[in-house]
């Protein structure tokens, strides 16, 4: 007992002198920024991580509630009793009734500074340790086309905002006000330029990772929106030479087996196999379809979707009525659930027929649904899709776009066409004018059928001008056709073509401002 009292004794004044002694030292255990980054694994997991954080950007809700249902292209099934705040604010999006209280478009913005603040984390660190040459350049330049594509997409749907070139330490560097959309551009076009400079060439079968082919194409793209043609046409030439093609057929495009082929120049990657699975599915398609307590008939798995995500981003008859006679994409594109309404507005369906010359038979609603990201899956709500960003489709019609905004509409020609030789499966449709105007709206209404469902149409309505005149138009239509609409909706004005900044955002930082109008 004495040998046991005195070990004890012993232990204590030990542990006395070793919590002196570990009070003056850094726990070797506690991982911070500053250490973590010791090998190539780590930056890799990190760029996986930024990566990561273009899911939630892409298959949020906001992304087609803000990019698809904000236009022409899409619209919802309206249920007078389901007025739960989620479902009347993303109503209110579509009819131009949104406000800075709406909640379905902060998460655009809160996903984004979450995307560039993990590419950040990166560039802050990419010395830390010594990288050979080329290591040290793909890390560096997919961090900077994540960023780049952010902030891209953050400056056209809400204007100027904060600009962050490093990941903020302190308060004061947090809540800083908004940059102005030059200067918000002035650094994608760096970004991007940057990038397609250390990024190598695309090689096939692609990983998915960004390549110098994915970067001079969002470069191309921003050339084109600040209508710096010349430049846009010399980024998306060079993509031309990097040996992306066409599928043969439009729908082939989309086929789980094609994911990252030689179509894809930029995708966001998801796969049911991973971890946390609604984390990591692209499960969008059921927003899209009508409720329905079984989707059976549609997807082939049961799942019911009249309380949680069904009637959304619902075709209209104005983008149905864009395709030509003999255009494949609208069979690849969008199919019709045919059944019944309930008295409930929920919907029953009975079968899956083509949108092609689509007649509803008597006593039977035809619901169109976009069909192209509808692909065999095992469990409901989660699909095995990734979302495409950039396809080689695109590259084409920003080319031909670029050029004939030059007056070299004649070059112009044979990038449009490729898309609708395909989409038509001759050249009997190719288009030979060389009308410049002619011609710029041969082009937007080509992209607006190629790239439907893509997130696209609204921020070509606004980049090209056209959106305040195309969408109080279609509003008259859509208030003749649906008496659910408020008389104050698709009311489309200057202010109406940026959404508020997230009201919360305002309440935190007193540095930032609305848009105007909010």
């Amino acid at each position: 007992m004495k040998k046991i009292s005195c070990l004890i004794l012993v232990i204590l004044s030990l542990v006395e002198i070793s919590c002196k002694k570990f009070l003056s030292e850094v726990n070797p255990n506690n991982v911070t920024l500053g250490n973590y980054f010791k090998t190539q694994n780590d930056y890799d997991l990190a760029v996986n991580g930024a990566y990561s954080q273009l899911r939630g950007l892409y298959n949020n809700r906001s992304a087609w509630v803000m990019g698809e249902m904000r236009s022409d292209n899409t619209h919802y099934d309206y249920k007078s009793s389901d007025q739960a705040v989620a479902t009347v604010n993303r109503y209110a999006v579509a009819d131009f009734l949104d406000d800075k209280y709406n909640n379905q478009t902060p998460p655009k913005w809160n996903l984004g500074f979450n995307a560039i603040s993990a590419a950040n984390v990166i560039i802050d660190h990419i010395d830390d340790i010594k990288l050979s040459d080329a290591n040290r350049n793909a890390i560096l330049g997919q961090a900077k086309f994540i960023r780049a594509l952010v902030y891209f997409d953050l400056v056209r749907f809400y204007g100027g905002v904060p600009i962050y070139k490093r990941a903020p330490l302190s308060r004061e560097e947090t809540y800083i006000p908004r940059s102005s959309v030059q200067e918000v551009y002035d650094l994608i076009v760096a970004d991007a330029t940057d990038a397609a400079a250390k990024l190598s060439a695309t090689t096939f079968p692609q990983t998915g990772r960004a390549t110098k082919g994915a970067a001079l194409t969002l470069l191309g793209d921003v050339y084109l929106t600040l209508k710096k043609y010349d430049l846009a046409e010399g980024a998306l030439k060079q993509v031309t030479a990097m040996g992306y093609a066409l599928f043969s057929s439009y729908g082939d495009a989309f086929q789980l087996n094609n994911k990252n082929g030689k179509e894809s120049i930029f995708e966001i990657q998801f796969n049911t196999g991973l971890a946390v699975p609604q984390a990591n599915v692209e499960a969008s398609v059921y927003n899209f379809l009508p409720r329905m307590v079984n989707t059976t008939v549609v997807t082939g798995v049961n799942f019911n979707s009249v309380t949680t995500v069904g009637g959304f981003n619902t075709p209209t008859q104005d983008l149905i009525s864009a395709y030509e006679s003999g255009d494949q994409r609208l069979d690849a594109s969008i199919a019709i659930a045919e059944g019944t309404f309930n008295a409930t507005d929920d919907f029953t369906a009975t079968a899956v027929k083509s949108a092609v010359d689509y007649v509803a038979p008597a006593g039977k609603v035809g619901r169109p649904f976009p069909k192209k990201y509808l692909h065999t899956h095992t469990i409901g709500n989660q699909t095995n899709d990734n979302w495409p960003v950039y396809r080689y489709s695109e590259v084409l019609l920003l080319l031909a776009e670029s050029l004939n905004q030059q007056g070299k509409s004649g070059e112009a020609l044979p990038y449009l066409n490729a898309v609708r030789e395909r989409a038509f499966g001759d050249a009997l449709h190719n288009i030979t004018s060389t009308n410049q105007a002619a011609l710029q709206t041969a082009i937007l209404k080509e992209r607006r059928v190629e790239l439907a469902f893509e997130n696209k149409r609204w921020l070509d309505l606004v980049r090209t001008g056209n959106a305040i005149t195309v969408m109080n138009a279609f509003g008259v239509q859509q208030k003749a056709k649906y008496s659910y609409l408020q008389a104050g909706s698709y009311n489309v004005t200057q202010n109406r073509l940026l959404f508020p900044i997230p009201n919360a955002e305002v309440l935190l930082n007193d540095k930032l401002t609305q848009n105007p109008g909010y």
